[in-house]
């Protein structure tokens, strides 16, 4: 029979495999686990985590780097629709942004 202590130590296991995980990600990667959480909370239809994972997206952006400044308007401004949309219980817009912008990344991202 489980014990409380065999159902710790298994949640110690994994949060240390997820620590671990996380810390050797690649920042893309990270962008990706956080669009992954967006996308399953918004299907869960929790407003305040979705909302919690566009504001991370929306601090990632690079507003100073010329080359990036453009695309990076352009996400806020998604994002920023989404949360919008989040607050009016349209979880399947959100949701449908997201995977798109999820697609949209993974593509780039196999052609560098």
């Amino acid at each position: 029979m489980y014990t409380m202590n065999s159902f710790n130590t298994a949640n110690q296991k994994i949060n240390q495999y997820l620590n671990n995980e996380i810390l050797s990600a690649t920042p893309e990667q990270l962008i990706m686990r956080i669009y992954d959480f967006a996308i399953v909370n918004c299907q869960k239809h929790n407003m305040i985590k979705t909302n919690d994972a566009l504001q991370v997206l929306i601090n990632a952006l690079n507003f100073d780097n010329p080359a990036a400044k453009e695309i990076s308007i352009g996400l806020f401004r998604l994002y920023q629709f989404c949360q919008d949309q989040m607050r009016k219980r349209k979880y399947e817009i959100v949701q449908k942004v997201l995977t798109e912008l999820k697609e949209s990344w993974e593509k780039a991202l196999k052609n560098r």
